[in-house]
């Protein structure tokens, strides 16, 4: 049960080209969308999620057309927006019972089962009668979680959901998402490359409103090797350094600067190769483009 995606295009009214011409085909289990902020990542998943109309392309969940039934895409999506507001005041047990009344859940015993269900599956049954304004983020985060798999969902649509959490509920939230992603599909929208890493068996990164590549972590991650090349240097050498080679990523340790340079060959005495990364295939193709 895969989902299509072929030419989807969309341009905003101030001339934003937010996505150009995406061709993605994304399987079951979990995927990863990795992309710089601005890159068209949350275009995407609301265009997926029926939030809003592409000009042009289409979108199939298996043999629902995405763009055209939304009713029914609707009735089969779980979404955790990157904005997930709720109600301060309300305990999450009342809120959940009350979004699955909208979800069409209408018998009270199987609502209360499922609300139960899921209250237990992310950990939140202890503070089901705590209201939301009180709970941490990442308790926040996975209270969308809940509310998103209401009405056993097809598809799920995560977007920059660990952004701001600390380790240990970053941790929790992982665990969770990779316990629902087994048996449908779960689009996990991001800029940070450790989840991806963590997480996701298929990935694709998107730049610009393009898609730049696609494949599994372990693989994208093997076509680099032989390519990539550290050197410590000074502050006042990066300067020097980008202007000589293909820099794709820097980043200071004890005062100095670690720089990462992509080359088919070694690019000059003091450079060391190093096994590539999923960050080095990330920068590698954001950076090919800047």
């Amino acid at each position: 049960m895969p989902l299509t995606i072929t030419n989807l295009s969309k341009t905003y009214a101030n001339g934003t080209r937010a996505l150009q011409n995406v061709n993605l085909t994304i399987p079951t289990g979990m995927f990863g969308l990795l992309g710089p902020n601005g890159a068209g990542k949350s275009s995407l998943m609301r265009t997926i999620a029926t939030l809003q109309d592409a000009d042009t392309g289409s979108i199939m969940l298996d043999e629902l057309n995405v763009l055209e039934d939304k009713d029914a895409v609707r009735r089969v999506l779980g979404y955790l927006p990157q904005e997930f507001g709720v109600y301060p005041r309300v305990s999450a047990e009342e809120l959940l019972d009350h979004l699955a009344v909208l979800k069409g859940i209408a018998n009270n015993k199987e609502r209360k089962e499922i609300v139960e269900a899921l209250l237990q599956q992310t950990n939140l049954w202890n503070a089901r009668k705590k209201n939301l304004g009180g709970y941490s983020g990442g308790m926040k985060q996975r209270f969308g979680i809940a509310q998103a798999l209401l009405g056993n969902p097809r598809l799920i649509i995560v977007d920059e959901p660990t952004a701001g959490l600390d380790p240990a509920e970053r941790n929790r939230f992982h665990n969770l998402l990779s316990e629902i992603g087994e048996n449908i599909i779960v689009i996990l929208s991001t800029h940070i490359v450790s989840d991806v890493t963590d997480l996701c068996r298929h990935m694709a990164i998107i730049s610009q409103g393009q898609v730049r590549l696609t494949g599994d972590p372990l693989s994208v991650m093997e076509q680099l090797r032989g390519q990539v090349w550290r050197k410590l240097v000074s502050k006042d050498e990066v300067a020097a350094v980008q202007a000589q080679h293909h820099v794709i990523s820097s980043r200071l340790f004890a005062g100095q600067t670690i720089v990462h340079v992509l080359s088919d060959t070694k690019p000059e005495a003091g450079f060391e190769e190093v096994k590539p990364d999923l960050e080095d295939v990330y920068f590698a193709q954001i950076s090919e483009r800047r």
